[in-house]
């Protein structure tokens, strides 16, 4: 049951720390100050990076269903 409670937090704190990254990746995106639009590499990066986002949660919340969040 403790080992339970250990992956719980290890979760949230996972949600916490994805919140934060996609808090930054989207004031990346929206910045008003920026004078040009973004690049298309610059586009494909944040495409990428917020794929890796969802993977991240997807896996995390599929190991907390299965028991194991290692």
């Amino acid at each position: 049951m403790r080992s339970q409670q250990f992956s719980e937090w290890v979760f949230v704190f996972l949600l916490v720390g994805i919140a934060v990254f996609s808090g930054i990746v989207f004031a990346m995106m929206t910045h008003v100050s920026r004078k040009e639009s973004l690049r298309t590499g610059e586009k494909w990066m944040l495409a990428a990076i917020i794929l890796g986002i969802v993977a991240a949660v997807v896996i995390g919340a599929m190991q907390m269903l299965a028991g194991y969040l290692f």
